[in-house]
């Protein structure tokens, strides 16, 4: 009889926690920041960036995870594309000084750079957030895959903060 009993309530508590596992996937993410650049976006991408980290772990070099981000963001389908040449501007005069090839650009909104090194340089989130004040996006992430633990870097500079904007956009009308 205890036995039968001890069966029943395994029985039991595995049928609840798979009822719970259903309702948290069948769950819709809510964004409660409406301030946020591109949240919905912003939150799938860092899925897929969990995703691959969680799938092949630490020690594998830039190229190998460049691939297997590649492979989730088409499984995910989100759009994007693999070194996009990005147009550099004069932040005094708006004149195309250069271009920068960032690892991705999804959805034609948001800077993608990885790295696989045993740390993240100043240099790096330097030059990323340097991109991303002289060109036309407003987010970038920098993801690295070989910290100790996963690294990522989330950089905001709106483009009502660039002069050079306005000036690209005189030009264009």
């Amino acid at each position: 009889m205890a036995s039968e009993k001890k069966i029943e309530n395994e029985y039991t508590r595995i049928n609840d926690e798979f009822s719970r596992i259903a309702n948290m996937q069948n769950k819709k993410r809510i964004i409660t920041n409406k301030n946020l650049l591109e949240p919905e976006l912003s939150y799938k991408i860092q899925g897929v960036i969990y995703e691959v980290a969680n799938k092949y772990g630490r020690g594998l070099k830039e190229q190998i995870y460049q691939k297997a981000l590649e492979e989730e963001l088409a499984k995910q389908r989100i759009n994007f594309k693999q070194q996009k040449r990005i147009n550099i501007y004069s932040l005094e005069t708006g004149k195309k000084l250069g271009v920068y090839v960032p690892d991705f650009v999804i959805e034609d909104k948001i800077i993608l750079e990885i790295k696989a090194t045993d740390f993240t340089a100043n240099n790096d989130i330097n030059q990323q957030r340097s991109y991303l004040k002289a060109s036309k996006y407003e987010i970038a992430y920098l993801v690295n895959f070989n910290t100790p633990k996963l690294y990522i870097q989330r950089s905001i500079f709106t483009n009502d903060r660039k002069s050079f904007v306005a000036k690209i956009m005189q030009t264009h009308s």
